[in-house]
């Protein structure tokens, strides 16, 4: 399955990472690629409806939302997670960038 971005600043906060998380991404994003729907925890979970959170696990936690758009993976947004429960600014983001990709 095919994915893109919707925007530069997600590529941009990827390359800004630790090395080691930049590759720890890059892979978890190649197996989401790979695999599409079928990816499922620990790589990736439901977060509400449409959007799905790539998990990267590590000393820096990565958050990656993502939805499935005409054929092709969507990156919405991606941050850094520092406390245990899902920050709702984070997810407000997402849920913007896919209402304004679904007007497209």
């Amino acid at each position: 399955m095919n994915i893109r971005f919707f925007n530069n600043k997600i590529d941009n906060f990827i390359t800004s990472l630790e090395k080691i998380t930049i590759a720890k991404a890059l892979r978890t994003i190649d197996l989401l690629e790979r695999f599409g729907n079928d990816l499922g925890i620990p790589h990736s979970k439901k977060v509400c409806k449409g959007i799905f959170e790539l998990r990267v696990r590590g000393n820096q936690e990565i958050r990656i939302f993502y939805t499935f758009h005409k054929n092709e993976i969507v990156m919405l947004h991606a941050f850094v997670k520092k406390k245990q429960k899902l920050p709702m600014q984070e997810l407000d983001i997402a849920i913007k960038h896919l209402k304004s990709l679904v007007k497209l």
